[in-house]
């Protein structure tokens, strides 16, 4: 009886110390799965999404709990960055760019360009994360993948009904003031992103070119 007693008692420290430490021990986690995420360009051909040139389609989204179809409200002064990611829920790698552009949000406001992002979650989730991690820029949700299918980056190796269904290859889409698609980042491989500032560096110098034409 005295070595069950001492077995359930070791029982339950370690399960209070699992519940209490799972938070740490999960972000511990995440942050070595994602130590190596950044490059600094995109150097592979995957190249989804609308043409470079084309004007941005628009977007069948909400924010904020109303509807959104064009982001010329987010707009800086001299374009917007609109970023397509996976989750805010799930997706170590997009909780992290997500973080990062959030960091370097006020490099991007200096620039005079706006960050848009959108994930699929529902909008509770989204809000979680955004009050979690003080993130100051719009995070819209796709309705019904609607978004990711017209702007052509919807991943299709998921079916309706699958838990990750409707998100999208993730990637960023330069738009300029005018509404034209101007540059955009794409890279296949999901677990590797361009970082923040140069995603910034690379926008500015694809709005230069396209004011300059």
């Amino acid at each position: 009886m005295k070595k069950l007693l001492i077995f359930l008692s070791v029982i339950g420290v370690l399960a209070v110390a699992i519940y209490v430490f799972r938070a740490p021990l999960k972000q511990m986690a995440y942050d070595g799965v994602t130590s190596d995420m950044f490059v600094a360009v995109d150097n592979d051909a995957f190249d989804p999404g609308p043409l470079v040139g084309s004007n941005f389609p628009g977007v069948t989204a909400t924010w904020q709990g109303r509807e959104v179809r064009l982001l010329d409200e987010f707009a800086g002064s001299r374009g917007t960055v609109f970023v397509a990611t996976r989750s805010a829920d799930w997706c170590p790698y997009c909780m992290k760019q997500m973080i990062e552009l959030q960091e370097h949000k006020a490099a991007y406001d200096e620039a005079g360009i706006g960050i848009v992002a959108m994930t699929y979650d529902d909008p509770t989730l989204q809000q979680a994360f955004i009050e979690k991690w003080g993130i100051e820029y719009p995070v819209l949700h796709d309705v019904d993948t609607l978004s990711f299918k017209t702007l052509g980056i919807l991943n299709k190796s998921y079916q309706p009904g699958d838990d990750a269904y409707g998100i999208p290859h993730p990637g960023t889409i330069i738009i300029s003031p005018e509404g034209v698609v101007v540059g955009k980042l794409f890279l296949e491989a999901y677990s590797v992103r361009v970082d923040a500032l140069s995603a910034l560096e690379y926008a500015l110098q694809a709005l230069a070119s396209a004011e300059a034409d």
